[in-house]
């Protein structure tokens, strides 16, 4: 088969025109094309009033040689590459040996779980929350009753952060193995529309998230897996040899149970703090890493699509228009949009008591009244928290109980008009935007909350997002704080083998490992940490680590 790159069509096109446009580019007559496939379907707004479709196609020619011969020279004329998925190991059947232990049932938890399940090695997965349908009425509960259950909530439980998201599928990953496309074939499987397999920003939204998650349980459990939910893990049973070289034994449950395991995979999330001070605490080696701090900003969608999309704003094709921005501001700080939702909402994201941390939502539709997204000030470790590998962590707090009493104490977060914030002085009623956050904002100055640096660099960036996005910096413009759970602020070190630096058998994996930044690249994530396990149960070699960053 041939894979054909760049090939562009006017937004409104014929169906026809696909084809034909095929036989154009390659030069061939309609009845040499056997048969084609869209293998990926972006689009070029550049020019508002003539968005161009782009499509990435698989196809079967009567004479492919001939057309590989005259386009040798061409990029855009290459073999179609073998994206299926193939196992590295296998457990003997019926498989006696050691379980191996996965901490977290987020993304990368999942894919951990699934690809050992589907390798045969009878996995266990623990899992702080609660089953997410469970886990979903314990979230509204925080939404709607200001009540915060810091054991199942935006951060914990079945799915993970990214189950309160506008479920993104797509990222920055370079991977000549195509691990993505094994993640995005079983989200099919489990219920995701199959467009999410040709469209360049594919998405899913909440709802459809909670019902693949529980699909994809059901295929580990049917498979040997097996779920442990509001099992806590407090500590680890690690074991030091003579020689001083470590391997972990088990883990420790908040019951005081031990599981035993030499292979235990730590996909914990983000904000799984109070683990990342134990594992600090009982040597497994820690380093801080950069993160983000800053606001999340709410406009219309519909100021958005017009922004964006100019006459063909509302256009099925398109749907509800994204962006993504930047800014290099004078005082040298990077500031940048982060998380974007279309059509989505704010949300209470804390999983701390006395805490105020937002983050964005969208459903699959992306049809509520506003688009939402993070606008975060770059910062990093030497410069901003020196000094403690958990120090990033202390700053995260500090902001976000900061943002619970400047909200009321009650939940409700702090709110500011983006006029009044590059002006310089507090809001005190909304104009024309209606912010989404529930249980509700507080108008009040959000630089008494942000640090000096990250107030500085937003004014600016905001007045330079308005160039680039026109009527980005209307003054109406809605910004609630805090965000901060952008990434992990630490990186649970591993080597090439993708086990701990120190502590033998022990696996970071995911973003709160400090190895993934999404859904997709921490589903990705779990799979290479899942090869190795296997591998190493197998008795075999292990892969070598391929790193991966996905900013939004």
């Amino acid at each position: 088969m041939i894979r054909l790159s760049d090939l562009k069509l006017p937004l409104n096109h014929a169906d026809e025109a696909l084809p034909a446009a095929i036989c154009e580019r390659l030069g061939i007559p309609r009845d040499d094309l056997i048969d084609y496939a869209v293998w990926r379907r972006g689009w070029d707004a550049r020019k508002k009033a003539h968005i161009l479709l782009i499509y990435t196609i698989d196809m079967t020619l009567r004479d492919e040689d001939a057309v590989f011969a005259r386009f040798a020279d061409d990029r855009n004329v290459r073999p179609t590459p073998d994206t299926e998925y193939k196992f590295v190991a296998r457990a003997p059947d019926p498989y006696v040996g050691p379980r191996p232990v996965v901490v977290g049932a987020g993304p990368c938890g999942l894919f951990v779980g699934l690809l050992l399940a589907q390798m045969g090695f009878r996995p266990i997965i623990l899992d702080r929350g609660k089953v997410v349908r469970e886990r979903t009425k314990d979230t509204w509960g925080l939404w709607r009753r200001s009540v915060l259950n810091p054991e199942s909530n935006v951060q914990f439980g079945e799915g993970g952060a990214g189950t309160f998201s506008d479920g993104k599928l797509y990222s920055r990953i370079k991977d000549p193995r195509h691990l993505d496309r094994k993640v995005l074939t079983e989200f099919v499987k489990a219920g995701a529309p199959e467009e999410i397999l040709t469209e360049a920003h594919p998405h899913i939204g909440t709802f459809r998230l909670v019902t693949m998650v529980e699909s994809i349980r059901e295929t580990i459990e049917g498979l040997g897996g097996e779920y442990r939910w509001q099992h806590r893990v407090t500590d680890l049973d690690i074991e030091t040899d003579a020689g001083g070289a470590r391997r972990v034994k088990g883990v420790v449950l908040q019951t005081g149970e031990t599981i035993a395991a030499d292979h235990v995979v730590l996909a914990l999330g983000h904000s799984a703090r109070d683990t990342f001070q134990m594992l600090h605490e009982r040597g497994v080696f820690i380093e801080p890493k950069p993160f983000a701090i800053g606001v999340r900003i709410e406009h219309p969608q519909s100021w958005i699509d017009r922004a964006r999309f100019g006459p063909n704003a509302g256009n099925e094709i398109l749907g509800a228009a994204d962006y993504a921005i930047s800014h290099q501001a004078r005082n040298g700080r990077a500031v940048y949009s982060f998380c974007m939702c279309p059509g989505g909402t704010v949300v209470a994201a804390t999983s701390e008591e006395g805490r105020v941390a937002t983050n964005g939502m969208s459903q699959y539709s992306r049809n509520e009244r506003n688009a939402n997204s993070g606008i975060v000030v770059a910062i990093d470790p030497e410069r901003d928290y020196p000094g403690h590998p958990l120090a990033g962590i202390d700053l995260q707090r500090r902001l976000e109980e900061k943002a619970y009493v400047a909200g009321g104490s009650n939940y409700k977060a702090p709110a500011q008009k983006l006029g009044d914030f590059v002006a310089g002085r507090p809001s005190t009623e909304l104009g024309e935007v209606v912010p989404s956050y529930r249980p509700g904002v507080t108008m009040t100055d959000l630089a008494e909350i942000l640090p000096e640096f990250a107030v500085t660099a937003m004014r600016e960036a905001l007045v330079a997002f308005g160039r680039q996005i026109p009527g980005y910096d209307h003054p109406d413009a809605v910004m609630t704080g805090v965000e901060t759970r952008t990434s992990s602020p630490i990186r649970i070190t591993r080597g090439k083998d993708l086990q701990s630096l120190n502590t033998a058998g022990l696996y970071p994996a995911g973003e709160g490992a400090g190895y993934a930044g999404g859904i997709l690249s921490a589903a990705v994530d779990g799979i290479k940490v899942a090869e190795a396990v296997g591998l190493s149960l197998a008795g075999g070699k292990q892969p070598m680590a391929v790193e991966v960053e996905d900013r939004f």
